[in-house]
């Protein structure tokens, strides 16, 4: 693998990483998912690089499958409900922008340690692709933890996916019937988050997980 191959493949995911934070960051929803497109978009650049390096083709299936879904369509409906349930535009946050980061920043030094320590004999193109998609993860957990918004929270956890999906690629990529067997499951689970939020709206005239928590207590 020459060095500009290598080079190409870290800045891929690395953008992945620097999305990520970009997400944690925002703090309007409309503006969070049309950087979650972004971030899909990068991801199927990074998938598509890696077929064309490891010289799998199935992995362009798993760059196409990322983009028309998790660029395109996932967005658009998720503008879809907020603008049909009149959601807050605003992402309220647990704690302020500036720890998150921070701990941000935590996170993906703890990655790093972790993964170069444990993938040592690896390849080391897959080394620093398991290392960046740990810390996608790790990030996708955070935003999942530290936002009140419910839509805010899903995107966190198909941010979460979409790491994963980095390091079965460059873990040399995964089965062609487990990428589309999970593309179909984030879309149903879409569907189903949907008619979530639609009834949580309904019945509670929010979407904010505090004011949710808020009602339980009262109940107890």
């Amino acid at each position: 693998m020459n060095g500009l191959t290598f080079d190409i493949a870290h800045v891929l995911a690395g953008g992945l990483v620097l999305v990520s934070f970009m997400m944690l960051y925002q703090n309007r929803l409309y503006a969070l998912l049309n950087i979650f497109a972004l971030q899909a978009v990068v991801l199927s650049l990074s998938v598509a690089w890696q077929a064309w390096v490891q010289g799998a083709t199935h992995l362009y299936v798993t760059a196409v499958i990322a983009l028309i879904f998790k660029a395109i369509i996932i967005p658009v409906a998720l503008h879809r409900i907020i603008a049909r349930l009149g959601i807050h535009r605003e992402v309220e946050t647990v704690v302020g922008v500036g720890l998150t980061m921070l701990a941000g920043i935590g996170l993906v030094a703890l990655s790093m340690v972790i993964m170069l320590r444990v993938t040592a004999g690896a390849d080391p193109l897959a080394r620093e692709d398991l290392s960046f998609a740990l810390s996608v993860v790790l990030l996708g957990f955070l935003m999942m933890v530290t936002r009140r918004n419910a839509v805010s929270q899903v995107v966190g956890f198909m941010s979460i996916e979409n790491g994963l999906i980095l390091a079965g690629t460059g873990a040399k990529g995964m089965p062609l019937v487990v990428e589309i067997s999970v593309a179909f499951s984030v879309l149903i689970a879409l569907f189903v988050i949907g008619i979530f939020l639609f009834r949580i709206s309904e019945r509670f005239d929010t979407v904010d997980s505090k004011a949710l928590d808020r009602f339980q207590g009262e109940r107890q």
